[in-house]
Parts: C-alpha cells; sequence; structure tokens
C-alpha cells in the first residue's frame, strides 16, 4: 500500500509521514528530499536556476518511480497534486491523505522556514498569512480530491492508522 500526503507547505507533510512509516514499519519518502539527493540542489536553488516549470516536470518523474513501491508513506511537495495528472496518479496507486491545517498555524510553521521556501522567499512576514490564504484557495481544488481528509493537527498520525484500518 502507498499513502501520499498531500496539503499545503508546512502543514506537517514530512514529520507526521516519518512519525507514521516509523508507527507502522514502512518505508518513508518525501519527494522533495528524492529531488535534492538525485539532482544534488535544493529545491529552493533548483527553482531559481532552472524555473518552476522545469522543477514540476522532476516531480512528476520522481512520483512517477515511487508508483511502484510497497507499504510506504510518501510526502509530496505542496504543488505536487497541482500539476499534470499528479493527483490521479496518487489516487490511482494509493490512498491520498489531506493534511488541512489552519493558516494560524501554517503563517507559524513557514515563518521559521521561510527561506527554504522558493515560492515564499521573497514574501514579507507581514504577507505572509494573505499569500498563503491566496495560494492556498488556489490550490485547495487539487488536495479536496484526496480520499481522506484530516484536519486535526495534533492527532494526524492517530486519524490516518485509524482511517485506514492500520
Amino acid at each position: 500500500m502507498l499513502i501520499f500526503l498531500v496539503g499545503y507547505m508546512g502543514c506537517g507533510k514530512t514529520t507526521f509521514g516519518r512519525q507514521l512509516a516509523e508507527e507502522l514499519g514502512w518505508q518513508f519518502a518525501d519527494l522533495d528530499e528524492l529531488i535534492e539527493e538525485r539532482y544534488k540542489i535544493s529545491i529552493s536553488d533548483f527553482f531559481g536556476k532552472y524555473g518552476e516549470d522545469n522543477f514540476r516536470r522532476i516531480e512528476n518523474m520522481m512520483l512517477r518511480e515511487v508508483l511502484s513501491w510497497k507499504n510506504s508513506i510518501i510526502s509530496t511537495g505542496g504543488g505536487a497534486p497541482c500539476f499534470y495528472n499528479n493527483m490521479e496518479l496518487m489516487n490511482k496507486f494509493g490512498v491520498t491523505v489531506f493534511l488541512d491545517t489552519s493558516i494560524p498555524i501554517l503563517v507559524e510553521r513557514l515563518v521559521r522556514g521561510k527561506r527554504k521556501r522558493p515560492l515564499l522567499k521573497s514574501v514579507e512576514v507581514e504577507e505572509l498569512n494573505l499569500k498563503i490564504n491566496n495560494h492556498l484557495s488556489q490550490r485547495r481544488f487539487y488536495y479536496e480530491q484526496a480520499q481522506v481528509k484530516l484536519s486535526d493537527e495534533q492527532q494526524f498520525v492517530d486519524h490516518i492508522k485509524e482511517k485506514l484500518g492500520l
């Protein structure tokens, strides 16, 4: 079984994905980390050097590679579900879980890691709330196609296990 975690950047996909994989004794992978390892460049630098279109193409290719894995938790980048037919692929080959985190929590988390986020790097802290709100409203259509939606940040791991009977 493959479980794909989707949601906005900073929602906890990697953190909760690692916890869930450890509890289940499954493999964990973060698509962004896989790309960084393969191409020997940070996501932020990749965006700056090659642009978002090239990144999304590589991201789709990497997603297709993990589709054959077994018993794995895959954390996707915040934009991964929104490009190509990625959401359709994830729904076809596994279970998709949307971690729907509130905007105040996203803002708090992203302020700490803003410099690593290429789409937020140039946004002033005061504008972050509005930027996230606008960006999330554009992406929500894709996230909502997930088979499972969870919005309780404190209990993501337990809720995923419960919803999927694990």
